[in-house]
């Protein structure tokens, strides 16, 4: 080939087609040529380094092993520089066009339907030709150790160029230089340049320069001022030439990536303070972190982890619209993505962190990530060492009161979705209870305290500790000197939905019915006897209430309370129902069959419901038999968690009784003091006119 002779070449037709998919499909962002160009110039360093392990002469064309970025806004070109490995003539004849790997058409046809296999997609060079995103047009130069120094130029029209490159020589590598398009121009930005690369390449092993203007300030000597009189001057003026300030432009070369990659380093060798800048860095917050987990994983598929645990929760933690986590996915340092949602299931979004994975393929689309295999390993080790983060964390109190105060509801959360890590979860739960005091048990702490003769694990529902702490529930249970658990987190209802059973021993949840307090055979006989002696209250009770609840019977789980409403033990709790009424969007129509039929238990050592039961017996017809009825049925509903459906027929029951407290008749009317009577003088009259005419 003569200097001059230029060889024109076609596209392959799957190459061609593949470069129209990749650039339609893939890039919507075209941000990412840069990342792409980077990348390709990252493996090219790579290989002539792995040359160099074994002959150390390969590096001596060009000693230095980095990437240089330049651009001229008079030319509008973006250039990028590797030292890398470079191009032979065969090379960029196969590489950059002609040669496609065997089964394309396959490759091509299944992508189109979403079914390729995307680790494939490496082979075919699509980074490079992402280029074509930004650019008109793209010249190669290029310079292997065993070859000339060609150029490779094409405008994307079906075919390229190839000759022997005249120009300045390159000493070894590859110079790609983009003809920008008329709308991309503000790829020249040297700001908008070291965001890109800031944010996908900042990790990249080998350094990355740009060129950039820098301004300074320089004195120069000043012209003499003419005509001035010497007579004006002192001898010290005359001695000195006078000084003005001007601005020269100079460009010199600035490192983009001086930071390097952390998590590539042994974590015995990485100190607490490198892990805090390191994390402030990465997340843009302001404080340091609570833990950190970094670790390798090796075998059949390889990558390096950092998960870090803030020292709050993000006051957006739960909000349905925000970002889906903040791990950050990097494949052989490449940065990816920030917002995989496939990385890490959503109870654990609240951790922050990077992946680097050496096995996923570079281009990658968001629809095919769902379906990688490699991606499903990587999110299962990230969740066992997630949980293993947390335990070791639970090894200093101070620092798990913290951590429990800001994501307790995600490892709430997580026992609700995550069967697999459920049990490892519950080990996690705290409760405040009957015999915790200020401090919170575990379940572990819970067991250690059981009765031998205990059936399970009480515990109980509501909006807050002070309104469940004194419920009637608890009392037959405190009375036996059995503790009960406190849950006041909507969140608890859900967990313990899914959480059945701890250490082999049930959970009970204990405003439901069939809870068995372990009464000795005298406690339920006694029982037995009492239930036949109130049978007459028990109908009279149900026939007043009717459909409000299912059934009326003797209880011995309250001791001081006169009665409690229970639901089904497969159904809502109390609060459960309360949470459920509270839905924005809720469906009734599933309310109707998940709404417990209540039972009313009384208790029949209660002073109220002994002298109930002398008056029913008396006369079962007395009006004041049903209003003390309703009375209980709906201070019952309030104590036992539920909410009112008729509060102004309760309000009025509660003011008879005042009425009668205070011997008031109910015939008397109703007289407010402060307001005037009706029919009032004519002035008062017109008041009212033009309070009427302003209306």
């Amino acid at each position: 080939m003569s200097d001059t002779e230029v060889e024109t070449f076609a596209f392959q037709a799957e190459i061609n087609q593949l470069m129209s998919l990749i650039i339609n499909a893939f890039y919507s962002n075209k941000d990412i040529f840069i990342r792409e160009l980077i990348s390709n110039s990252s493996d090219a360093l790579d290989k002539i380094r792995y040359q160099s392990l074994t002959d150390k002469s390969v590096l001596d064309s060009s000693p230095d092993l980095k990437i240089d970025i330049e651009t001229n806004s008079e030319a509008k070109t973006w250039t990028i520089i590797d030292t890398g490995i470079g191009m032979t003539k065969a090379d960029l004849v196969n590489n950059l066009g002609t040669i496609a790997r065997s089964g394309t058409k396959d490759f091509i046809s299944k992508m189109s339907e979403g079914k390729a296999d995307i680790t494939m997609i490496g082979q075919f060079g699509v980074g490079f030709y992402s280029a074509y995103l930004v650019a008109d047009k793209v010249v190669v130069h290029t310079k292997h150790n065993d070859d000339e120094q060609y150029v490779w130029e094409s405008e994307a029209g079906g075919h390229f160029t190839i000759r022997r490159d005249t120009g300045p020589s390159i000493g070894r590598g590859t110079k790609i230089v983009l003809f920008l398009k008329e709308d991309q121009l503000d790829y020249l930005e040297e700001r908008k340049i070291k965001d890109i690369v800031k944010r996908h390449s900042q990790f990249i092993q080998y350094p990355i320069h740009l060129l950039v203007k820098k301004e300074e300030e320089k004195e120069v000597d000043e012209p003499e001022e003419e005509k001035k009189e010497d007579s004006e001057k002192t001898e010290e003026e005359k001695g000195e030439k006078k000084k003005k300030k001007v601005k020269e432009i100079k460009h010199e070369w600035e490192q983009l990536n001086k930071n390097k990659p952390l998590w590539l380093r042994n974590p015995s060798e990485i100190t607490k303070q490198e892990y805090a800048d390191f994390y402030k860095g990465l997340t843009n917050d302001w404080e340091e972190h609570l833990a950190v987990k970094h670790f390798k994983v090796e075998g059949q598929l390889e990558f390096t982890a950092m998960l870090f645990v803030p020292k709050r929760a993000p006051f957006d933690l739960f909000e349905s619209r925000k970002k889906p986590n903040n791990i950050k996915l990097y494949v052989r340092r490449v940065f990816i993505m920030d917002n995989c949602e496939e990385l890490i299931p959503e109870w654990l979004t609240f951790l922050k962190g990077l992946v680097d994975s050496e096995d996923l393929p570079l281009n990658i689309s968001r629809e095919l990530l769902q379906q990688n295999k490699i991606l499903k390993v990587i999110r299962k080790n990230l969740i066992k060492k997630a949980i293993e983060m947390f335990v070791e964390i639970k090894e200093n109190k101070e620092d798990y009161k913290k951590f429990y105060e800001s994501f307790s509801r995600n490892i709430k959360y997580g026992v609700h979705e995550d069967s697999e890590s459920r049990a490892k979860l519950a080990d996690l739960l705290q409760y405040h209870s009957t015999q915790s005091g200020e401090e919170q048990t575990t379940f572990k702490d819970y067991v250690t305290r059981m009765k031998p003769d205990q059936k399970g694990i009480y515990y109980i529902t509501g909006e807050s500790r002070k309104a469940i702490e004194n419920s009637p529930f608890i009392e037959g249970l405190k009375k036996r000197g059995i503790e009960v658990l406190f849950m006041t987190e909507p969140i608890d209802e859900y967990a313990m939905q899914q959480l059945k059973e701890y250490d082999s021993k049930k959970f009970i949840c204990i405003t439901k019915g069939g809870v068995d307090l372990g009464e000795t055979e005298e406690e339920k006989k006694a029982g037995e006897e009492e239930k036949k002696s109130f049978e007459n209250l028990c109908t009279i009770i149900k026939d007043t209430l009717g459909d409000k609840v299912e059934k009326v019977v003797t209880s011995t789980r309250i001791v001081q309370s006169p009665a409690v409403l229970v639901t089904g033990e497969h159904g809502w709790s109390a609060y459960m129902e309360r949470i459920m009424k509270a839905q924005a969007l809720r469906d009734n129509s599933m309310s109707s069959y998940m709404v417990s039929k209540k039972t009313l238990e009384i208790n029949p050592k209660h002073p109220i419901i002994k002298e109930l039961k002398k008056k029913a017996d008396a006369d079962k017809s007395d009006k004041t038999v049903k209003d003390l009825i309703w009375l209980l049925f709906e201070t019952s509903l309030l104590t036992s968690g539920f909410s009112l459906d008729e509060p102004a027929s309760f309000a009025s029951r509660i003011h008879r009784m005042i009425k009668l407290g205070l011997s008031i008749d109910d015939d008397e009317d109703v007289v407010d003091e402060d307001l005037p009577p009706l029919e009032t003088s004519a002035t008062s009259t017109d008041e009212g006119s033009k309070m009427e005419e302003v209306d």
